[in-house]
């Protein structure tokens, strides 16, 4: 497999942890980094530097320790506000800006930002040139196919791209209309791949080790982007890595081994977070851990109400002995008993 570079990065493998919104935290980062991730993706920030006193940006702008690259994703709608916090992002450490033009929420696309931006090509042209010009690092650009299925724009937009000085594009195989319903296409993403010469990364529902090959071979993009799948299964990069190399599908992680990871990540989480809000933050991560093992449903309801480190610790421990005890399904996870 040829190397991926975005600027003069070259990564250690096709696969990035998308950037998402309240999960891409550090803890995150750093764990999917380790299980097999070649290069992730901050949270997004928003463009405007007044907002950043917050306690939720203040930890969002944090990138000691991170793995390089240090990639930062930046969402706003106006080029001069977005070009000063890229610059901003520099100066905190960040060693790629990724500009956020894919994100379909309403919060977001309300404040003509995230996807809602591909609505105006001129806009799209101004932002991107105002942000390269801005910095000396890599610039990056996250978009999704279109507006809606009639406005399918996204190859329009790769050209901009490409001719402001973007270093690679990630494609996410849906239009901002479509919000995460139905399934993603990837024929837009082979279109993109095929008209422009900066890297290509696809995004949309690469769930498995299958998928994957199967996104790659279609879109011949360069890598690929994992969001929701990592959610609860930070493993799932070394699983596709393994598979892609091999051809074979990867055991898949023991009990013994996700309470392991598991546990490390409550330990960082509430290390980064502190307390009372690592506590909170815990809860939705150990949910998706746990999603389909026998009794996990009744379990969050018990752990939700727990409100310290140590006694979700001390739980998550009781939960896996007992399931240790007798048969487990982990099917959807890829946990063996």
């Amino acid at each position: 497999m040829s190397a991926v570079r975005i600027g003069p990065y070259i990564l250690s493998n096709r696969l990035i942890l998308a950037p998402m919104a309240g999960v891409t935290d550090q803890p995150f980062r750093q764990l999917c980094r380790r299980l097999g991730a070649g290069m992730v993706v901050s949270e997004m920030v928003t463009s405007d530097v007044r907002l950043w006193n917050s306690r939720k940006s203040r930890l969002r702008l944090l990138h000691e320790g991170d793995p390089e690259p240090r990639s930062v994703q930046i969402a706003g709608g106006d080029p001069q506000m977005l070009a000063e916090a890229a610059a901003r992002n520099v100066e905190l450490g960040a060693q790629i800006i990724d500009i956020n033009m894919g994100c379909p929420a309403k919060k977001v696309c309300n404040k003509a930002a995230g996807s809602a931006l591909m609505k105006d090509e001129k806009l799209v042209s101004e932002i991107l040139e105002a942000v390269v010009g801005a910095v000396d690092v890599p610039v990056t650009l996250k978009i999704r196919t279109g507006w809606d299925r009639q406005n399918k724009n996204g190859l329009s937009v790769a050209r901009i791209a490409e001719q402001s000085g973007i270093a690679a594009l990630a494609v996410h195989g849906r239009t901002r209309a479509d919000l995460y319903t139905g399934d993603a296409e990837y024929e837009t993403v082979a279109a993109i791949k095929q008209a422009v010469s900066i890297p290509v990364f696809a995004n949309g529902d690469i769930d498995t080790p299958e998928k994957a090959r199967q996104v790659l071979d279609k879109t011949g993009a360069d890598g690929l982007l994992i969001g929701r799948a990592a959610q609860g299964k930070p493993w799932i990069f070394r699983e596709i890595n393994h598979y892609l190399a091999t051809g074979e599908l990867m055991a898949p992680p023991t009990l013994v081994e996700v309470e392991d990871i598991l546990l490390q990540h409550l330990e960082a989480l509430h290390a980064f977070y502190g307390d009372v809000m690592g506590v909170r933050i815990a809860r939705k991560h150990v949910s998706w851990y746990l999603a389909t093992l026998p009794g996990a449903q009744e379990y969050r309801g018990r752990f939700n109400g727990l409100e310290d480190r140590d006694a979700q610790c001390a739980s998550v421990r009781r939960f896996f002995a007992e399931r240790r005890t007798g048969p487990v399904s982990g099917e959807g996870k890829g946990v063996a008993a």
